[in-house]
């Protein structure tokens, strides 16, 4: 019975797209290129700064995207709240799994010094049972060790979590920890990706399919089923 549910930041639990797309194209409109269509950025979020990079400015080596990986980082994070918020469906997901005291966490690459003002920023810090960033542990996803530190800081077993992301790393980790797991259909994917190769136990189409993993929900299922 799933206790703990540990979701990936952006893509899967909160809608940043459209902050880091503005942050991307205004660095763009600073070295004198054309914006970007928003989905084709949306498609590249979870995997971070650096496929944003590539993405958009394809022609230089990674040498010279590094300064301006570290310019999009700062107006990012100058930008972090003009539309960013959870994703529809989420909210009622959360407020539930807190009144059957189920635990939710999250468990992200994206640093701490971005992930932390996001949480505050929406309230979500003091109700999330942990919260484990990019730079929190010594290695970041796909290992594992980001995943069972937050089992260790919620008090339950992988066994007993799911967790729910929206790009191969995130399945890879959470297979790794022994836990569930599910893609995040609503999240950042490129129309290249094929979540069903993932290996991931779910692929969930709504925020609100989580509500069947509940513990009050599982119950009553099993006791139907006897």
């Amino acid at each position: 019975m799933i206790r703990t549910l540990l979701f990936d930041l952006d893509g899967t639990l909160l809608d940043t797209a459209p902050d880091m797309a503005w942050a991307l194209n205004r660095l763009r409109e600073e070295q004198g290129r054309t914006p970007l269509p928003f989905e084709d950025i949306r498609g590249q979020v979870s995997h971070g700064s650096k496929a944003l990079m590539h993405l958009a400015f394809p022609d230089l080596d990674e040498a010279s995207r590094e300064p301006l990986r570290q310019r999009f980082l700062d107006l990012y994070r100058e930008n972090l709240f003009l539309d960013t918020g959870l994703f529809a469906g989420l909210a009622p997901v959360l407020a539930r799994a807190e009144q059957l005291g189920c635990r939710w966490g999250v468990v992200t690459n994206k640093p701490a010094w971005l992930t932390e003002p996001l949480m505050d920023s929406l309230g979500l810090s003091t109700r999330a049972a942990c919260i484990v960033s990019g730079d929190s542990t010594p290695r970041r996803k796909p290992d594992p060790l980001p995943l069972q530190v937050a089992c260790e800081q919620v008090g339950c077993q992988p066994a007993q979590a799911m967790y729910i992301g929206d790009a191969p790393c995130d399945i890879e980790a959470g297979r790794a920890a022994g836990m569930a797991t599910a893609v995040a259909l609503w999240g950042y994917l490129a129309p290249e990706d094929d979540p069903a190769a993932w290996g991931a136990d779910h692929l969930l189409g709504d925020p609100r399919e989580l509500l069947r993993f509940l513990p009050d929900d599982a119950a009553r299922r099993e006791r139907l089923l006897r």
